[in-house]
């Protein structure tokens, strides 16, 4: 399997630009594949860079409905319109977040979910024997603080987000399965405790973000459940690659703790090939 970061918040190719989101490049045995589309159409750009042929892609995947991962859709839409995009039934809902300077729109354009191309995903979808996708994830192991200024519009008035546009992907190579999400809204153990619920045991790879960036310094009580979450993600044996929305100061804190099953991600790197 190959994969590259198409784009993400940190700089890596020299050659390739940067943004707040996120959008990985897949290739597997049958599918070439787009995992969410970043903020806007930079991805496009670092495609071209990098020499990813977006016409030849035929399955995407949204995450969830946020501007920072469906925000290139549109575009990459006029580029390929025949790729199916797969999205949650309410990923085009009406998502905010709430700021003590006021509230910000951070849904995606509505007139995604009326592209002929675009598929809505059931709670529980196999594409084919490579591809699976699934949402639905409950629990409440270690929530994001973050979460909490994450609303969704509905009638008039704010009710806090349940996340229920978000969805993963899993990846199956042989005997090998990745697993990709984009922020783990839900809770990056609450996801594996999904995937342990459809396929038993731990995945071989996951590759998404932790949501646990903020806007403020990290309190004692914050750094000591990052290093509870790099303890239990560490046990499970899995290779991490992360970025986004972890944040480079969680991701420092992460690291001493898992080593080399703890991997960065950066706009325009190459993770696998």
């Amino acid at each position: 399997m190959r994969m590259i970061t198409l784009v993400e918040d940190s700089p890596g190719n020299a050659d390739c630009g940067y943004e707040h989101g996120l959008s990985l490049y897949v290739e597997t045995e049958r599918h070439r594949l787009l995992i969410d589309s970043g903020a806007s159409e930079m991805f496009i750009d670092n495609a071209r860079v990098l020499g990813v042929d977006l016409e030849q892609v035929d399955t995407v995947v949204l995450s969830h409905g946020h501007y920072d991962h469906g925000g290139g859709l549109k575009a990459f839409s006029e580029k390929n319109p025949d790729a199916a995009i797969y999205v949650r039934p309410s990923a085009a809902a009406e998502y905010y977040h709430l700021k003590s300077d006021g509230e910000k729109y951070i849904g995606i354009d509505k007139d995604i979910l009326r592209l002929p191309q675009v598929v809505i995903a059931d709670r529980e979808m196999a594409v084919d024997e490579e591809l699976f996708l699934f949402s639905d994830i409950t629990g409440s192991k270690y929530p994001s603080k973050g979460n909490r200024e994450l609303k969704r519009r509905e009638g008039g008035v704010f009710v806090q987000d349940s996340f229920d546009h978000e969805q993963c992907l899993v990846v199956t190579q042989g005997d090998r399965r990745t697993l990709l999400s984009g922020c783990a809204h839900n809770g990056i153990f609450n996801i594996l405790d999904r995937y342990r619920e459809l396929f038993g045991g731990m995945p071989d790879i996951v590759v998404s973000g932790f949501h646990l960036m903020q806007r403020e310094d990290y309190t004692n009580e914050d750094i000591k459940m990052i290093e509870s979450i790099a303890e239990a993600l560490a046990e499970t044996g899995a290779i991490f690659y992360t970025g986004h929305c972890t944040g480079q100061a969680a991701y420092g804190i992460m690291k001493p703790i898992m080593g080399e099953r703890l991997r960065p991600i950066h706009s325009g790197d190459v993770l696998m090939e």
